[in-house]
């Protein structure tokens, strides 16, 4: 797994960090299938595998050469540069594409999941009664979580830690999204708008000499909060990374089988045909976040009218999707022989 890459080889290692880091923000979509999909997922496990305890003596050793070899670190630092940069980019992009043309949005999205489904299934030749169990078991959970209502908001910092482990599932499982999870925790808004911003006021006010916010209470308990959930995060990203990995090494063919299953039960939640149901107070106003955006609570499902031209563009956008995976198929294969 520690084979020299080209230049162009880390190019496109950049670009699917950029994918999976524009499909982890997105409520719905997750950044696992991005790296199951582009051939990198068992890979990436791997790197996260070795971020252990003989990492972290070499580290403290000050062999930091030996350490970046031992962690792939090549690999996770261009990994992780895309997905900084899908941020500050594409994520931005993403997020003006949801505003104004959300439908289409979604339903691309709907589409990479679909071919993403065919792309793992088609070449799965190991369907028996173990498997099969294990698949529908995945799909049960998939739907299940689609349809499940958020809770209130809460930040007990134990249950923030365990919000950090279970958002960082988006990266390790696939089919599985983190930003979807902390709506449901009812926690999205304070761990991803209200923290982020804290942290981004309080930078901004130390470069310009202000350390007010050491006699704001209310900010440190913010920060606080996200010190404790990036713990959690970082916590949940190694752990899950050992335990996929044993699973993986141990229980192949079931693992790939409850995949198939999760993924095919995620569908709900990106279904393109959904009204945002959004907080209000109750007086019936819509409650906003600190960046001013309208809370979202969970998404109302319908099926879409077949005479309206929305519908059959919204189908084209599903077919564009499913025709992304494909060519991303092809072009592993030509990867390949080349």
């Amino acid at each position: 797994m520690h084979q020299p890459r080209s230049f162009i080889d880390k190019v496109f290692l950049v670009i699917k960090g950029l994918a999976m880091g524009t499909a982890n923000k997105v409520p719905g979509v997750s950044g696992g299938i991005v790296a199951f999909v582009a051939g990198f997922y068992e890979e990436f496990i791997y790197s996260l595998q070795k971020i252990n305890l003989k990492a972290f003596k070499l580290l403290f050793n000050g062999r930091f050469k030996s350490f970046y070899r031992y962690v792939n670190g090549q690999f996770l630092t261009l990994l992780i540069f895309g997905m900084l940069v899908s941020y500050f980019s594409v994520s931005k992009l993403l997020d003006y594409f949801l505003e104004h043309n959300e439908l289409f949005v979604w339903a691309t999205f709907f589409g990479m999941i679909i071919g993403s489904i065919y792309f793992i299934s088609k070449d799965f030749e190991h369907w028996n009664r173990k498997t099969i169990i294990a698949g529908l078991i995945g799909l049960v959970v998939g739907i299940s979580i689609s349809f499940l209502s958020p809770a209130r908001e809460n930040d007990n910092l134990l249950f923030i830690f365990l919000c950090g482990i279970i958002s960082v599932s988006g990266m390790t499982l696939p089919g599985l999204s983190g930003s979807f999870i902390l709506i449901l925790l009812g926690n999205y808004v304070l761990l991803l708008v209200d923290s982020v911003n804290a942290l981004y006021d309080t930078i901004a006010e130390v470069i310009q000499g202000d350390f007010g916010f050491t006699s704001n209470q209310e900010r440190l308990d913010t920060l606080k909060i996200l010190a404790v959930f990036t713990l959690g995060s970082a916590t949940g990203l190694v752990t899950l990374s050992h335990l996929l990995g044993y699973v993986l090494k141990h229980f192949r063919h079931t693992t790939t089988a409850v995949i198939i299953g999760f993924i095919t039960g995620s569908l709900g939640v990106v279904w393109p045909w959904k009204r945002t149901i959004f907080v209000e107070d109750a007086l019936g106003t819509v409650l906003r976040d600190s960046n001013g955006d309208p809370i979202v609570r969970n998404y109302e499902r319908y099926l879409p009218e077949l005479n309206n031209a929305d519908t059959w563009w919204a189908v084209v956008f599903v077919i564009l999707g499913i025709f992304i995976l494909i060519g991303l198929e092809w072009y592993g294969k030509n990867r390949k022989k080349a």
